[in-house]
Parts: C-alpha cells; structure tokens; sequence
C-alpha cells in the first residue's frame, strides 16, 4: 500500500488533510468505539484523557482482530461532548499515540450533545487500510 500526504497548507498540527491510499488490499471501517470494557461496562467517568485512551485501546484491539495496528488507520473521527476538556485534556496524548506509528490521520472533530450513554465523553471511529 503506498500513502501520499496531501496537504496543500500547514494547519492544523497534528493531521494530515489527506491521504492518498493506492495498492491496497482490504480495508476496514471500525464502528465508533468508547471507554467501554470488554463486558460492556463505561470506563473512567468524567475523566475525558482516560476515555480517550481506552477508546483508542478498543480502536486498537479491533484493528488487531483483523491483523492490523494503529498504523493501518487513514482516517478518525472523533466526537466528544466537551471540544474545550479535549483539547485540554486528551487531544495531545492520542495525537502521541498515533504518530508513534507515524500516523496522522485527517478526520473530524465534533463537538455533540451526549453520545450512547450519558457517562461517556468521547467516541472514535476509525478507517483503516492495508
């Protein structure tokens, strides 16, 4: 699979505006995923870093299941119910997460009312390709 970035300017950091994916063989839509555990349980309420990176963990283990990494994702989507609390608080440690993989995906970032459950502050949605 080859990736050409494509980013006709610099902003913002911390994603790519494009990414032109050729050669691939599969690719893989993963559902929105949360800070839930693996019986279903919310995780770490009221703390959006946490969540966040439990999400990024369930993104991670869906990946695994179908014989990829965080390396694999081209684009995210990240809804949360409190933009400002990201920022502060999660946005800089899953960008981290990501580029160790060297990964910079364009997406979206929302801001929406509530998500699924009402304890839960975050939900990623990523597409990958190998």
């Amino acid at each position: 699979m080859r990736r050409t970035l494509v980013n006709p300017w610099s902003y913002p950091e911390g994603l790519d505006q494009g990414i032109l994916i050729e050669g691939h063989r599969r690719l893989l839509f993963v559902s929105g995923q949360c800070a839930v555990s693996a019986e279903g349980e919310s995780l770490y309420p009221n703390d959006i870093g946490a969540q966040t990176e439990a999400a990024l963990d369930n993104v991670a283990a869906v990946l695994e299941r179908a014989g990829m990494d965080l390396g694999n994702i081209v684009r995210m989507n990240t809804y949360v119910t409190d933009v400002d609390a990201f920022f502060d608080h999660a946005a800089e440690r899953m960008s981290e997460r990501l580029e160790a993989f060297d990964v910079r995906p364009p997406g979206v970032l929302a801001g929406v009312v509530r998500l699924g459950r009402p304890e839960l502050l975050v939900e990623l949605e990523a597409f990958a390709a190998d």
